[in-house]
């Protein structure tokens, strides 16, 4: 058992899951905001893996993703951050990256480094379980839950079971159609898409994609085991004269709306 599943075995409350791209807008910074996010409850975190074509993400993301590869960051300077940060933090770490990258590096040589750096997940957007198996293997081996992702236009029952079964650790469920990105709004339809994914599995479910304000946690969490929150930090990221206090701040504030008691 990974520190994943023993979060989620646990069930002691809602997950709060952040997103950083590994390197943006410098290494330093990602050092210093992922403590702070997990001083003020942060449950795990997404380390980005930058990549010069990540279809699945907005602009936020996006240009996130185009500075670190500038600052020169590298999968192999990923797996340096995740291994110092693991020295200073206890809870899940989880990769997220593109397949190229990972395929580039060697899917069994990066597992066993994710694994020695202290990586506890693995979310790779352009993989589907279809085209999985070798990566589920590599992962299996080195104690790293694959997780895959379930996006509202999936509708076929036999989809929804296959993604289900194939996951490991919890089920990435995408709140809408399109890219990442901070929202206004979530769509009316997520309360139906949550009930037929648990139609189908116990595995517990994340919600990522748009969530922005700590309503909108709220209303995530009341629905499903976690919430994902990635594009909202990166603007905090960008935008403070302080980073790591201006996003522990937020993550405070999400922390208080899906968990009040």
């Amino acid at each position: 058992m990974n520190r994943i599943d023993a979060f989620f075995k646990q069930r002691s409350r809602k997950a709060l899951i952040a997103y950083l791209t590994v390197g943006y807008p410098s290494v330093e910074t990602t050092l210093e905001v992922a403590p702070a996010l997990v001083a003020n409850g942060c449950d795990m975190i997404e380390l980005g893996i930058p990549f010069s074509d990540p279809l699945a993400d907005g602009a936020t993301i996006q240009r996130a993703s185009h500075i670190a590869l500038q600052n020169g960051v590298t999968p192999q300077r990923c797996l340096e951050v995740a291994a110092e940060l693991r020295k200073r933090v206890d809870i899940p770490l989880i990769f997220m990256g593109y397949y190229n990258p990972i395929f580039h590096y060697g899917l069994e040589p990066f597992c066993a480094a994710a694994s020695q750096a202290g990586i506890d997940g693995l979310i790779v957007p352009d993989l589907p379980p279809e085209e999985g198996a070798e990566l589920e293997e590599a992962t299996t081996d080195h104690n790293i839950d694959l997780i895959y992702l379930l996006a509202p236009t999936t509708a076929d029952k036999k989809r929804l079971r296959l993604v289900a079964d194939r996951s490991r650790g919890f089920i990435y469920v995408v709140s809408l159609k399109g890219v990442t990105g901070a929202r206004d709004s979530l769509p009316i339809d997520l309360e139906g898409f949550i009930a037929r994914i648990r139609g189908v599995t116990t595995k517990p479910l994340c919600v990522g994609f748009g969530i922005s304000t700590p309503e909108q946690a709220r209303h995530v969490a009341s629905l499903a085991d976690g919430v994902i929150i990635g594009s909202r930090i990166l603007e905090i990221v960008e935008q403070s004269g302080d980073p790591a206090a201006a996003a522990g701040e937020f993550i405070r504030k999400i922390r208080q709306a899906i968990s009040p008691h």
